[in-house]
């Protein structure tokens, strides 16, 4: 099964990139992780998102087509970066993100979410 873990962002991770003694730390923490899973077949892609200050959102109402700029309000709803991985199940999935480094300064969250596969789609 392939999953989607989703790094969420932060207030921090808003502000972008710092260069500081932890981002040193975390880069090479996620490092040896991202090694980890590319080692263990388990890792598809990967990588991390600008702030949203760089981003842009395409708002539909039926035909209509509307260009918001970032940067977007409540970093706890954005996503500062993802993996992409190839699991047995979910059980597999938690594993490994249990296993992952913090990848902010503070409290921080993944979120895995599975892909629709085409034996989903019926």
């Amino acid at each position: 099964m392939r999953v989607m873990v989703l790094v969420k962002a932060t207030e921090d991770s808003e502000q972008g990139l710092t260069q500081t003694a932890w981002m040193t730390e975390m880069l090479e923490a996620m490092g040896k992780f991202n090694d980890e899973l590319r080692n263990a077949g388990i890792l598809l892609a990967a990588d991390g998102l600008k702030p949203s200050s760089h981003g842009k959102r395409i708002a539909f109402d039926g035909p209509r087509r509307t260009v918001i700029d970032g940067p977007f309000a409540e970093a706890k709803e954005l996503v500062a970066g993802f993996w992409l991985w190839e699991v047995k199940d979910m059980d597999e999935a938690v594993a490994w993100g249990r296993r992952c480094p913090n990848p902010m300064p503070g409290p921080s969250e993944i979120e895995i979410r599975p892909l629709y596969e085409l034996a989903d789609l019926g």
